[in-house]
């Protein structure tokens, strides 16, 4: 069940990246330092829809947390850039090398011999507010200084490093998610008086805003990669450190394929992508 549930967050996220792509990509980077280009883009019904695809991911992935680990759950994510590649050749008609297709392969392989042995165990409901404090530090300044560099550069490298911000924006929301999901099974609307709450909404924004500028540079396989890469990394790593979480070490041991050839690995593809096509009116 929990597995269902974060495959089909993945099979949404992708596609809601795609349909957001095929707006993203028409607004210009002479725009993209503008705070307005969610407002901009919040005209068109293709990206609306794309927003509407994420909303129920995330419903997914929440009803996923609050029946799983983060360790487990997380992971799982990754796939999301399996689904969108074969999403963006037909929706969003973009240049899929065969390193691309060789990489998704490798991630899924990987996923499965994660799964497989990983022997989740353990964990806790909540962490201390210190501990997020220094997480979300360290996370947020990492983002401020990957969307600065994003911003001063252009196409593959652009969406590469806006992506990986995102995708690391996503991942401390994925964390707090699971707190805060545990929050609303035990008491309802008293989430409303929880901090977590309020900071979901604001990392939302910042990640959604991430999102769109990665998208914009019109390189799909990049900007995707990198978030559901670092994304899941990241919130298997708060699910090991803040909520107790434990893993076989096997598990860690299972990604080496995936990461054992340079070329292959869907973060060297970001760095090397070819170029593309544009979406037909």
């Amino acid at each position: 069940m929990v597995g269902a549930l974060a495959l089909l967050a993945a099979a949404l996220f992708a596609l809601g990246s795609v349909l957001q792509q095929r707006e993203a990509m028409r607004e210009p980077e002479q725009a993209s330092g503008n705070a307005t280009i969610l407002l901009r883009l919040a005209r068109h019904p293709v990206w609306l829809a794309g927003i509407a695809t994420y909303a129920l991911a995330y419903g997914a992935q929440c009803a996923a947390l609050g029946n799983g680990q983060l360790v487990v759950v997380q992971p799982i994510l990754a796939t999301t850039l399996v689904f969108a590649l074969p999403l963006g050749v037909w929706l969003s008609a973009q240049l899929i090398a065969r390193r691309d297709v060789i990489a998704a392969v490798m991630v899924t392989v990987g996923l499965g011999l994660f799964l497989v042995l990983s022997d989740p165990a353990g964990g806790k409901q909540s962490a201390p507010f210190a501990q997020w404090l220094l997480a979300g530090g360290i996370v947020l300044g990492a983002v401020e200084l990957l969307a600065i560099a994003g911003l001063a550069r252009h196409g593959a490298i652009r969406a590469a490093l806006l992506g990986t911000a995102a995708g690391l924006t996503f991942g401390l929301l994925s964390g707090l998610t699971k707190e805060v999901v545990e929050v609303v099974e035990d008491g309802g609307l008293e989430v409303l008086g929880d901090w977590q709450l309020y900071a979901i909404l604001g990392l939302g924004a910042i990640g959604m805003t991430l999102t769109q500028l990665s998208l914009q540079a019109g390189v799909l396989p990049p900007s995707v990669a990198t978030s559901s890469i670092f994304n899941p990394a990241l919130g298997i790593l708060l699910g090991l450190i803040l909520f107790d979480e434990s893993i076989h070490r096997d598990a860690l041991d299972s990604i080496a394929p995936a990461s054992r050839s340079r070329r292959c690995s869907p973060a060297w593809r970001c760095w090397r992508c070819g170029p593309i096509r544009s979406p037909s009116p």
